[in-house]
């Protein structure tokens, strides 16, 4: 199959996702620290999205929880755990004890990853909107 057989409509459909979503993440070269870091691969960026996911929707996220938020095809256990304490060391999440069991963990997005993804949510709402 090559693209010919891809109708124009589908075709400027499917290039302008293909820009909006390389402009907004991988191309942009004023993407803070925090998103890039989570754009490195695949399993950074589907768990940042996961994770945020959960923050907005007010879950609490137990270190299990964190690491559960992506398929296991994605990533092993140790590079899941990885990443997670890299993004604590880094500043992007933090890490507390829990109220009720002081050896159970919580994470939630540090005041700069929330701004930095606030920021990236409504830039990407901007290019959304200026191609509808």
């Amino acid at each position: 199959m090559n693209s010919a057989n891809v109708n124009d409509r589908s075709k400027s459909i499917a290039k302008k996702l293909i820009k909006r979503v390389l402009s907004t993440s991988i191309d942009n070269p004023n993407n803070p620290d925090s998103l890039s870091f989570f754009q490195a691969d695949t399993y950074r960026f589907y768990f940042l999205m996961s994770f945020m996911w959960e923050f907005f929707e007010d879950n609490e996220i137990s270190q299990e929880y964190a690491i559960s938020l992506v398929p296991r095809k994605f990533a092993s256990r140790i590079k899941r755990l990885q990443v997670l304490k890299q993004a604590v060391q880094l500043g992007y999440i933090y890490e507390q004890s829990s109220e009720i069991d002081k050896r159970r963990r919580i994470y939630e997005p540090s005041e700069t990853l929330l701004n930095d993804f606030i920021a990236y949510a409504e830039s990407t709402n901007v290019v959304v909107e200026k191609n509808s």
